[in-house]
């Protein structure tokens, strides 16, 4: 049987990897929204990885079952539950700042989440290096952007934050430490995981990441 973890009275599915920050990202979405999952933690040596190869062709996670409804894009599934549970709204309605947060929002995934995922699983020490090495100079050089809103880019809390906050929380794990010039970022981390949200989203997993540094 697949391990699964129930949030309130659950009416939607979500197959999470437990480690992974695109499935932790959802799961703390679903907090700041309070959207009832039941969470089922994917894992190789139990059926559910058989059960998700039903679902979802690549049996990759996040795989989202809403009724008939089986979503697999993380992109696809942020901003479908975003349009269903509308508040709080957690992407502008404006087309130019949703552009951009989109535009973001990518790069978090497909690049930042990336190098997260060679620093964890890499045997190849150089190579561990250089992501470590080129996550913590991308961030840095995000440093200005911290400095003028309460979130990134915002006055309010949107999914940007929600992306970069399931990333923040892995810097200590990852071996990374911002330096002093980036006092900004460290500021704004200590808001966005202080949020009560956040503690809830976390998996056992999560926890032990802080627990054992």
């Amino acid at each position: 049987m697949a391990e699964a973890v129930v949030l309130q009275s659950a009416t939607i599915t979500l197959y999470s990897n437990p480690e992974c920050p695109i499935s932790h990202r959802i799961r703390l979405m679903a907090q700041e929204k309070d959207i009832s999952l039941k969470i089922i933690n994917v894992n190789s040596k139990d059926g559910s990885l058989d059960d998700l190869l039903d679902l979802n062709p690549y049996a990759t996670t996040p795989t989202l079952v809403d009724r008939d409804l089986i979503l697999y894009d993380p992109q696809v599934i942020i901003e479908y539950l975003d349009e269903r549970y509308p508040h709080p709204p957690l992407m502008s309605v404006d087309p130019v700042i949703k552009a951009r947060s989109r535009q973001m929002l990518r790069q978090i995934e497909t690049e930042w989440y990336q190098l997260v995922n060679i620093v964890q699983t890499s045997q190849d020490e150089q190579e561990v290096k250089i992501a470590r090495r080129d996550l913590q100079e991308r961030l840095v050089q995000m440093t200005p952007v911290f400095d003028h809103q309460p979130y990134f880019l915002s006055n309010d809390y949107t999914l940007v934050d929600v992306s970069l906050a399931v990333l923040l929380w892995r810097l200590p794990y990852l071996g990374i430490e911002l330096p002093k010039s980036a006092k900004a970022i460290r500021d704004y981390s200590e808001k966005v995981l202080s949020r009560e949200g956040f503690g809830e989203s976390l998996s056992d997993d999560e926890l032990d990441m802080r627990d054992i540094i």
